[in-house]
Formats: structure tokens, C-alpha cells, sequence
């Protein structure tokens, strides 16, 4: 039998205690782990050194952890998670906004954090892969949107919208099915599976940002209405 190769988690934090537990934790769970004391030293060692997944203080020196996501974004789909003592609403929607797919605030289980991280590779992983419902090939296409889940991949009218893996998969769920209404119940077990709970603002916030990422590209962009009080839906063509 082929060994699986193990998955890499970076997690960037100045509180050394929470570095050393945690990465004991992932290690036990068969992770590979790299530890980062502050942005800046992560932003080299990412790219340096390209893992599955990063989890991010916010408050950090050199580089806060908004800034890292910045600049992660701006060239990588890497799946976020925030951990962070800020348990502010402001604070997990800014990050939410600036691209992460999650958000933990400190003091946090890291059971928990072991099965968020799971779930959203779990996420990563089968947006990669073909999903069902969907043609040969992994592709779907629905007027001027085209998704590719093999190469994580979105289109619209040609050119490209840098999608997270959350916002791809909610783009995904409410294309595979025009003028069908999701409630954000629906979509959060879409997006993080019924064994994690988010807050309905969460996806508000995922749905904000994808139509600003589809309106950079076209001004005019309208695909995705918003019924209030009960949920999303993708416009028939």
C-alpha cells in the first residue's frame, strides 16, 4: 500500500506557548507543521515553502495577520483560518473579507481547531476533485460563468476571479442549480459541513465578497440575488 503523503500546516503566532501546543497537537494527528513567529518571517517561509493550509494570529509583530492574508491573497488560493484573543464582531468579518474561510477566537479547544482544519481540507480537497452533478472533467459552466474544480478555477466572461476555496464552493452550490433558493443554513453545511457552527453572518460576508471579486471584472454583474429572510439563488439565464 502507498503511504499518503502528509499534509502541511503553517500556523503564524507570537504567543510561542500556543505555537509548541498546537503544533504537538497536529503532529500527534499526523500532520507536518511549520511555525512562524511573525508575518513577516511567514510571508518567506510560504513562499518559500507552499503548505495545505495556514492558520493566522491577527495581532502579531512585523506583519499583523490582515496583512499576511493581504498579501497571501493577492497570489494564492492557500486555505485561512484566523485564531486570534479578538473576539470582535468588526474584527472576524474584516477578516472574513479580506479572503479567510475560517475564524476561531482565543481561548479555543484545540480539538476544535483540529476539526475545523480537517473540514476545510476536506473542503480544499474536493473542490479539486470532480463533484457530482456536475459534467465530465470537473467543469460547469453557466452562461458566462465557467468553474473548473480540477485546477480551482473560475471564470467569468473570460477572465479570471480569484476565488477562496469557501467562496468557490458557494459559487459552485448555487450555480449547479439556477433559480433554485439556498437558505445560508444550507449553504454553511455546503461550505463547512453540519459538524461546525458559524454564525449566518458568515456567509453574508463569503457572498459580499465573491460579488466583489465577479464586479472587478464586470461592473454589471447580478448573477447571485439576495432574498431576504430566506437565503441566495443563482439567476436563471
Amino acid at each position: 500500500m502507498v503511504e499518503r503523503t502528509k499534509q502541511t500546516i503553517a500556523l503564524v503566532d507570537d504567543d510561542r506557548n500556543i505555537l509548541t501546543s498546537v503544533q504537538m497537537t497536529l503532529e500527534a494527528e499526523g500532520f507536518h507543521v511549520r511555525t512562524y513567529t511573525d508575518g513577516e518571517s511567514a510571508l518567506q517561509g510560504l513562499t518559500a515553502y507552499p503548505v495545505d493550509l495556514a492558520v493566522l494570529d491577527i495581532k502579531m509583530p512585523r506583519m499583523d495577520g490582515m496583512e499576511l492574508l493581504q498579501r497571501l491573497r493577492a497570489r494564492s488560493h492557500l486555505p485561512v483560518i484566523f485564531l486570534s484573543s479578538k473576539d470582535e464582531e468588526v474584527d472576524q468579518l474584516m477578516g472574513l473579507r479580506l479572503g479567510a474561510d475560517d475564524y476561531i477566537t482565543k481561548p479555543f479547544s484545540q480539538r476544535l481547531l483540529l476539526e475545523r482544519i480537517r473540514a476545510l481540507l476536506r473542503r480544499n480537497e474536493a473542490s479539486r476533485a470532480e463533484a457530482s452533478g456536475t459534467p465530465v472533467g470537473g467543469a460547469l459552466t453557466r452562461g458566462s460563468l465557467s468553474l473548473d474544480e480540477l485546477r480551482h478555477k473560475c471564470t467569468w466572461n473570460g477572465q479570471d476571479v480569484p476565488l477562496t476555496v469557501t467562496e468557490f464552493l458557494l459559487v459552485k452550490t448555487l450555480a449547479l442549480r439556477p433559480g433554485l433558493v439556498k437558505s445560508r443554513d444550507q449553504l454553511i453545511d455546503t461550505a463547512y459541513g453540519d459538524t461546525v457552527y458559524v454564525d449566518d453572518r458568515t456567509i453574508d460576508s463569503h457572498i459580499k465578497r465573491v460579488r466583489k471579486k465577479f464586479r472587478q471584472v464586470d461592473d454589471n454583474f447580478n448573477q447571485i440575488e439576495t432574498l431576504y429572510g430566506i437565503g441566495y439563488r443563482y439567476r436563471e439565464d
